[in-house]
């Protein structure tokens, strides 16, 4: 029963969608505002998604109906499991094992894939396009994703979320050596969230909405709520190996440390995404292993090179 709760109420499906709900609508307010607009009011992510429920699911003629349909329940799924791995408001996540690390950042790989094979099986060529543009993306930001949130674990010595977090809660300081890391991995994140600048794979302007052009009703929303509870995802995992702070005290004040930690990482993606326009998808490649893959590089040099200055 215990693992049921924690699975399907909370930290699991239920807290991650109203917290991605609440998460979008602050994404959107900070982005509106930033332009000088007024921006949705707070229900609009929660009302979008009772309309999307209630709209019938329409599947294209010439589409493979089991791919094109199985492809938004297993995005919301991998979107969903990592949580469970990740530490929230202590230094233990709720299931915790040597490399689970690497179990979370595989799950997060998971997504973009459905994302393309839920394109590609729509056989519509907006989709298509939007559907090779993402594959695209994933194996240039991929890279220096997973050795910007590596790195960390390499001078904690350890492959576990809950073993890191321990550690740097022992030397808070350490934190400070993983500022390039993280930098290029909330840069990553936006591409793996595909937002502006990175939203190439479903350039409204360019494809009408890419991977999702020919999908509706239920299986859109839950395409929709993938994104925002991979959002929330995202940034709780930055929050437990980047902002490793207020993890040592009681849960109550640990979890409200943990909210706003990842509010912060949402309004810094809101931020960025707002001062830079969209690029073309030759500049995203060529960005993402001309900068920020060398710059991980260096972040997981420099932890190497402090593992042996501090712990030989």
């Amino acid at each position: 029963m215990s693992a049921l709760f924690s699975l399907f109420i909370f930290p699991g499906v239920l807290f991650l969608i109203v917290f991605g709900l609440l998460a979008e609508f602050i994404d959107r307010k900070i982005y509106a505002r930033l332009q000088n607009r007024i921006g949705p009011p707070w229900f609009q992510p929660l009302a979008d998604i009772i309309k999307l429920l209630g709209k019938e699911d329409i599947t294209p003629t010439h589409a493979n109906v089991r791919m094109f349909t199985l492809a938004p329940l297993f995005a919301f799924t991998a979107a969903v499991c990592p949580i469970l791995y990740i530490p929230i408001w202590g230094t233990k996540a709720l299931f915790s094992f040597n490399g689970d690390i690497i179990a979370v950042l595989y799950l997060l790989t998971i997504p973009t894939l459905t994302f393309f094979i839920g394109g590609w099986y729509s056989t519509s060529l907006y989709a298509r396009i939007g559907a090779v543009r993402a594959i695209t993306q994933l194996f240039a930001y991929e890279v220096p994703l997973f050795m910007g949130i590596l790195s960390p674990a390499l001078l904690a010595n350890t492959w576990s979320l809950s073993e890191m977090t321990v550690f740097y809660s022992q030397h808070p300081w350490y934190w400070c050596f993983n500022l390039i890391g993280f930098g290029v991995s909330v840069v990553a994140l936006l591409g793996k969230l595909e937002k502006t600048p990175f939203d190439i794979p479903e350039a409204e302007t360019e494809i009408v909405a890419g991977c999702f052009t020919e999908y509706s009703g239920r299986l859109f929303a839950f395409f929709r709520m993938t994104i925002d509870i991979e959002m929330i995802v995202g940034a709780t995992l930055f929050a437990a190996v980047f902002l490793p702070f207020g993890l040592t005290i009681n849960p109550v004040a640990g979890f409200v440390i943990y909210l706003i930690k990842v509010l912060c990482v949402v309004a810094l993606l809101a931020l960025m995404r707002t001062i830079v326009a969209r690029v073309r998808i030759d500049q995203m490649i060529r960005f993402c292993w001309k900068y920020l893959a060398p710059l991980a590089l260096v972040q997981v040099f420099i932890n190497l090179i402090l593992k042996i200055l501090l712990f030989k």
